[in-house]
């Protein structure tokens, strides 16, 4: 009974979370105290599991009673005891079922769904030209070749296991992934307030390899958001500020299709699109140990061979910066909208993408007050790269005087710049000061 007790306790916390047990305590505080014999055969104990589990043996003295301190801390690996897997719940130990093994296993990232063989599918269901295009892709971008036969590149990557495809394989190359894998899709709702509602604007649904998946969502979401314009100086065309950064908009579509538990049967990724916010839900808890507080500065990958495959032709970043990534470029962002939220909401993901304030940009704008000849001069330098008086003149039907005086209300504001003198003179955007 002691060596059970010993045994499972270990393997549920090592299972479960950090935890103490005491020997030579009863349950009810009464120090009842052990020999010296008695470490030597818990040490024998915690090397049993399988694995064997990295648990710290003090001693100590109460009561001039000898008592050990087994400490046990959370181990990434699934740990049983003679056949059996425990875990802590409350002050009890209990095994697991093998569907909860499962699950267990999946959390920690032992049984990646990606790795795994795709059953009933055959070489047949590869789109080859998907992989052409791959091969093309990622010589455009490093410059580089890649000279091995389609299968075996396959094989090399982690999309053939086995003489068989693997289900990375079928999401990355598939002709119709949602064949197999039918949570394999995107669905993106556009509301026209705030909140929820029964009405929406839009509700689109897109199927397909996770690259063609990813683009079709971005396109959309970048179809469908604000983009408003200001003048930069030194710049003859207008820069564009849009209402979120483009860059977190696509790398949170690819975070979530890299990232999602391929497990949880039934589930897709939902992005929600309201006026002042995106939501983007994704199937599957945070993996074990990643929490919304340190996501930034933790690395894990649930799909390993997704994430190095699209890495390879940069639908990813270098693992680990994605993350970091949106959040700079929303501190970039000219208006500064306030930073993302990650939570979990049961068995879900879910990432808030807050809107820029639009009328900020639009306020900036009103502060350099300008007059309509003045407007069509910097549209006129926008088109041709520069601007004599004399054309000021002619496009706006003013005199010498007039023009005069606005040139040089422009170059006070800090608008242009004079380039030259005399009859050749001529006015350009002034470049930019940083």
């Amino acid at each position: 009974m002691f060596t059970n007790d010993i045994g499972n306790g270990v393997c549920a916390f090592a299972n479960t979370n950090d935890g103490i047990i005491l020997v030579g305590v009863d349950n009810k505080g009464t120090i009842a105290g052990v020999s010296k014999k008695v470490e030597e055969q818990i040490a024998s104990i915690i090397d049993s599991c399988d694995p064997p589990v990295r648990a710290a043996i003090e001693t100590g003295i109460v009561d001039e009673k000898n008592i050990l301190i087994i400490k046990v801390k959370k181990s990434g690996q699934v740990h049983s005891w003679k056949g059996k897997v425990y875990v802590r719940v409350g002050s009890t130990n209990r095994p697991l079922s093998m569907q909860e093994i499962l699950e267990l296993g999946q959390k920690l990232g032992k049984i990646r769904f990606d790795e795994q063989v795709c059953e009933n599918a055959s070489l047949k269901e590869i789109d080859w030209d998907k992989v052409k295009w791959f091969k093309s892709a990622y010589r455009t971008i490093t410059g580089k070749e890649i000279l091995t036969e389609n299968k075996k590149l396959l094989k090399n990557i982690g999309c053939i296991k086995e003489q068989k495809i693997s289900n990375a394989g079928i999401l990355l190359f598939g002709k119709k992934p949602d064949k197999f894998i039918p949570s394999n899709q995107i669905t993106i709702v556009r509301y026209p307030g705030n909140s929820v509602s029964d009405k929406y604007l839009d509700m689109k649904e897109f199927y397909g390899n996770l690259f063609d998946l990813i683009d079709k969502a971005d396109d959309y979401i970048k179809e469908h958001i604000q983009i408003a314009s200001r003048l930069v100086l030194g710049q003859i065309p207008r820069e564009e500020i849009p209402q979120y950064p483009l860059f977190a908009v696509r790398e949170l579509i690819v975070n979530a299709v890299a990232h999602r538990d391929y497990f949880t049967h039934g589930s897709r990724i939902i992005i929600k699109m309201f006026n002042d916010r995106i939501e983007y839900h994704s199937p599957g808890g945070f993996p074990s140990d990643i929490t919304p507080e340190n996501i930034i500065d933790r690395q894990y990958s649930r799909n390993s061979i997704l994430v190095k495959v699209l890495n390879k032709i940069k639908y990813i970043e270098a693992i680990g910066d994605g993350i970091d990534r949106v959040f700079d470029s929303i501190k970039k962002h000219p208006l500064k909208p306030k930073l993302p939220l990650f939570r979990e909401l049961g068995n879900s993901v879910i990432v808030t993408l807050y809107s820029a304030d639009m009328s900020k940009m639009m306020e900036k704008e009103l502060r350099i007050e300008l007059n309509k000849r003045q407007k069509n001069a910097l549209e006129y330098i926008r088109k041709e790269g520069r601007i004599t008086r004399k054309k000021y003149e002619d496009i706006n039907n003013v005199s010498k005087r007039t023009s005069t005086r606005d040139l040089s209300d422009l170059m006070k504001k800090k608008i242009i710049k004079k380039v030259g003198k005399g009859p050749s003179s001529y006015y350009i955007l002034l470049k930019e000061v940083t």
